[in-house]
């Protein structure tokens, strides 16, 4: 079964305990149609578990009764609801290091060289972790020196934004936070009696939150970025919409700029305005230049 086959063609009864086939297929479509996100038929036990979240809060009975809200929802704040429910944030602190050792040594060079702005979008920043690392990276590279520095950083997850903008996170989510980055970094405070750790005002001074879709092309974004973020993201998407996102990221670096997306991820095949620098790191090409 692929998302956008019709309905009546898959109501053949339940596919598992409480949804059936018919249901999942019209979770699927309107996630699809509203996010370009493409859950498989193996995600039925998640889309299942999380859409119940959704059900006990608003006090209603069955699946369908809550698809027929979302459908007549004009507002779409309930669509909100529901992909905050069943979107998966998985990140931590410097994940994948050695994208920000390259990050270090590209931010090093450039303003050796003479560059004194930098503009980097982390485009699927789920909790934070990534914009803070970048962050972080920014100001070890940086030693000080002058540089107008900001980072956009985004998600279709409003739950995860708003973790995110707090930046308050338990000692534990600060396990691959090397000890003289967590000392400068980070401060210890107590909210409603539990120790955490909050990112240092200056460093989230750098960072700003927004929302964003990945579907509404053309982003609603100003460039030109010196780099882009997009790890592990694309991978919940279909090969056009993997295809309309690169060309967005395409269209907001400037050319010499450079997009990291995730060990599993590649764009080969997708775009000729980039080519490879190592796996997963690409450098946007100038106009005219052929990878």
């Amino acid at each position: 079964m692929k998302v956008g086959r019709k309905d009546t063609a898959l109501l053949e009864g339940p596919a598992a305990d409480g949804m059936t086939a018919g249901e999942l297929a019209a979770y699927q479509k309107l996630l699809f149609a509203q996010t370009g996100i493409v859950l498989q038929d193996n995600k039925q036990a998640l889309v299942e578990a999380r859409v119940s979240l959704r059900l006990r809060a608003l006090g209603m009975s069955s699946y369908r009764e809550y698809l027929e809200l979302l459908r007549h929802d004009r507002s779409g704040e309930e669509l909100v609801q529901l992909i905050d429910a069943v979107s998966t944030n998985v990140t931590h602190f410097f994940r994948e290091d050695e994208h920000f050792t390259f990050l270090g040594k590209v931010v090093d060079h450039w303003t050796k060289a003479g560059v004194n702005r930098l503009r980097i979008w982390s485009a699927a920043c789920s909790t934070g972790e990534e914009p803070y690392s970048i962050a972080m990276t920014l100001d070890a590279a940086l030693r000080g020196r002058r540089c107008d520095t900001k980072i956009l950083a985004t998600d279709i997850s409003t739950r995860v934004l708003a973790e995110a903008q707090a930046g308050r996170y338990p000692e534990t989510r600060l396990s691959t936070v090397p000890e003289a980055r967590r000392r400068v970094c980070f401060q210890r405070v107590t909210v409603d009696g539990e120790s955490l750790y909050e990112v240092n005002p200056d460093l989230r001074s750098l960072v700003m939150f927004r929302r964003l879709n990945f579907k509404a092309i053309p982003y609603p974004i100003r460039g030109a970025f010196d780099v882009i973020f997009c790890r592990n993201a694309m991978i919940y998407f279909d090969r056009p919409q993997r295809e309309r996102m690169v060309l967005e990221f395409a269209r907001l670096l400037k050319p010499g700029g450079f997009l990291l997306v995730g060990h599993a991820e590649t764009l080969i095949g997708m775009s000729e305005s980039f080519r490879v620098i190592r796996p997963s790191i690409y450098e946007r090409l100038k106009d005219g230049e052929r990878s």
